[in-house]
């Protein structure tokens, strides 16, 4: 099969290339490799993917410019599209809404216009665990009402599921929407707090922390995610939403704790207030996914962190 994966020079999207190129799939990449953290970072990932045996093919170019996104699938015909391009981070779009309203809400339209007119009729599109907000309700499930966002990246996200689900209904078109929870690994941004702790407490820098540290994450495995896309992508609905965590929350005073430990040093806390946007917990209810994906996530917290490091020393510049 021949895939479209948006964001594919990314995290999340390199590891999903990664594994469709290994599976014998062609793969076309879009990606503006803007410079929200440095764009040297995704080159280098692309030239790993196009060193790996397969059918690869790299655009650089805006999701939100929409005619060029329109040519491209004129031109090559898809059989589906994987879409984890976004703007991400909750804090950033803080500062910059318009511009994560733009990218996430009108890029998405563009990807499902061009599916749509294209006859591509699967697409897999990332969501995030962002949509449930201030949630009282623990585990999440995808039946849980999510109408009250708390940052526009997450209202973004809300948008993107219901452009979704209006494309299935009107159109016909077979989409899958992926709550990811707090994903870490080998590649992870450095912008995220995995990453960024871990170069700071290796430096000897001081750490931000924001509140007590009792805030508590659903730490979800890179590898995990991307056997949840794959058998997304594998599998056929016709709309869609499925979480995708680990199913076990760790709180931020746990992952420092798991991170000195890989590491072999002691982390300097900065103190700070919580921030705006930000959620106490969250917590996934797996149990669909488990049902009608066969999702089983397998890498605890005390295990992913040591590899994450592994990668981290061997990677840093």
């Amino acid at each position: 099969m021949h895939y479209l994966v948006t964001g594919g020079a990314g995290f999340i999207g390199s590891h999903v290339c990664e594994h469709l190129l290994r599976g014998g799939h062609a793969v076309t990449v879009l990606d503006d490799l803007n410079p929200f953290y440095d764009p040297a970072i995704k080159r280098r990932t692309l030239d790993d993917l196009r060193a790996l045996d397969g059918t690869f093919k790299f655009i650089e170019s805006d999701l939100t410019d929409g005619s060029l996104v329109a040519k491209l699938f004129r031109e090559t015909a898809f059989d589906q599209v994987i879409h984890l391009a976004a703007r991400a981070g909750v804090r950033p779009s803080l500062a910059e809404p318009a511009l994560y309203q733009r990218v996430n809400v009108e890029g998405t339209v563009n990807v499902l216009e061009g599916a749509r007119l294209n006859g591509v009729r699967k697409l897999v599109i990332a969501s995030s665990s962002s949509v449930y907000g201030v949630n009282a309700k623990v585990p999440f499930s995808e039946s849980d009402p999510i109408f009250q966002a708390i940052s526009p990246y997450a209202a973004t996200k809300l948008a993107c599921e219901a452009l979704g689900h209006t494309y299935h209904h009107v159109y016909g078109l077979e989409i899958v929407m992926l709550r990811f929870f707090t994903v870490y690994g080998p590649r992870q941004r450095p912008d995220l707090a995995i990453h960024k702790f871990a170069k700071l407490i290796s430096s000897g820098r001081p750490i931000p922390v924001f509140g007590d540290g009792s805030t508590a994450r659903d730490y979800t495995y890179v590898d995990d995610i991307v056997d949840g896309v794959i058998a997304a992508s594998e599998r056929s609905f016709g709309y869609e939403v499925f979480n995708l965590g680990e199913s076990q929350t760790v709180t931020l005073a746990e992952l420092i704790e798991h991170l000195e430990n890989a590491l072999g040093r002691k982390a300097v806390i900065d103190r700070q207030p919580l921030q705006p946007g930000d959620v106490p917990i969250t917590y996934a209810d797996i149990s669909k996914a488990r049902r009608l994906l066969g999702y089983n996530p397998r890498t605890k917290i005390a295990e992913g962190i040591p590899r994450f490091v592994e990668w981290f020393q061997k990677n840093r510049p």
